[in-house]
């Protein structure tokens, strides 16, 4: 692993006192379901009501992700003292509107539009990423044994630009890492003759367990677009390779992103914002009580141009279905 720096802001108090204004109207004007097409809505022009800075960053961001593609908001108004219990549940989500919800509705609006997959925790716009019992080995958010790195959703041609991920509430031992690893780190120490490998067209991503299984990705490219700065579609637990080529080109890939790797202990308030068109991103282990103080992250898909899924979108909504 390797130090990297940490693009991101701390919000003054003026600002998170802005934010929670804004966030408590939403609440205000809330209906009975986070996912009710009207409240997204209301969320989509309260953003423009946001502090200026804040959304400049959002902005900026969304623009050029930088050297590490991912942005660390801290100090959002998040109370674990007054939450309820961490859940425990398979396809655990949050349907009905409270301020952490909130809060990731604005600032996906200020990345693009939220959106989610119906085969995923039913569709649900905002979900939780918590451990299960029973679960512990899991590759995916229910899991507490190190999640691999991955693009999030690689298998799908209409993945999210971007993950956003808020922290409710840390580990009991406050050890937990997000890992993330950007292709502009990777890039430099891979060997010629392997970015060539990845850019064909050569492999293929299964579907996560979280989509029920079953079925195969088409095949695809690890590095697309710019070869000067290509994005990035991998899953180290999901994506295979159909060539001698490929298969070697993967092993030099997994080993240089176990060295690059960034890892960052979110802490209640902490949003990890990661641009998933270049940058992979897991989780270290870690050990779950079930007590109801356990890890607990709220996860949010924005994507920047909602057109392009037209046709995975029922009626014009935020969930694909297909």
């Amino acid at each position: 692993m390797t130090a990297t720096e940490q693009r991101g802001a701390q919000l003054t108090g003026p600002e998170l006192a802005d934010i929670s204004r804004i966030a408590q109207g939403l609440l205000e004007r809330a209906p009975d379901r986070v996912d009710d097409p009207a409240w997204v809505a209301d969320a989509r022009r309260a953003w423009e009501e946001t502090p200026g800075r804040l959304r400049g960053l959002v902005r900026e961001f969304r623009r050029d992700s930088g050297a590490d593609g991912r942005l660390l908001l801290t100090g959002l108004p998040i109370r674990p003292e007054r939450l309820p219990g961490t859940p425990t549940v398979m396809g655990s989500a949050q349907r009905t509107p409270a301020l952490p919800a909130a809060l990731l509705m604005l600032i996906a609006h200020g990345l693009g539009d939220p959106a989610s997959f119906a085969a995923e925790k039913n569709g649900a716009l905002v979900q939780d990423v918590v451990p299960v019992p029973g679960q512990e080995e899991f590759q995916g958010n229910a899991g507490s044994v190190e999640l691999t790195f991955h693009t999030e959703n690689a298998f799908h041609p209409h993945r999210p630009d971007y993950v956003l991920l808020l922290c409710l509430r840390t580990d009991h031992e406050g050890q937990a890492e997000l890992r993330t690893c950007c292709s502009r780190r990777v890039l430099p120490r891979l060997a010629d003759r392997t970015r060539e490998a990845l850019a064909r067209p050569e492999f293929v991503t299964d579907p996560p367990p979280s989509f029920g299984g079953g079925g195969t990705g088409s095949l695809h490219g690890i590095l697309t677009g710019d070869p000067e700065d290509p994005d990035l579609c991998y899953d180290e637990s999901a994506t295979r390779a159909l060539t001698p080529a490929g298969r070697a080109a993967l092993q030099e890939l997994s080993a240089v992103i176990r060295t690059s790797y960034d890892g960052i202990r979110l802490r209640a308030g902490d949003l990890a914002v990661v641009d998933n068109r270049v940058t992979l991103h897991g989780r270290s282990s870690f050990v779950p009580r079930f007590d109801g103080g356990d890890r607990w992250l709220q996860r949010t898909f924005a994507f920047t141009d909602l057109r392009r899924s037209r046709d995975h979108r029922p009626a014009d909504g935020n969930v694909l279905v297909k």
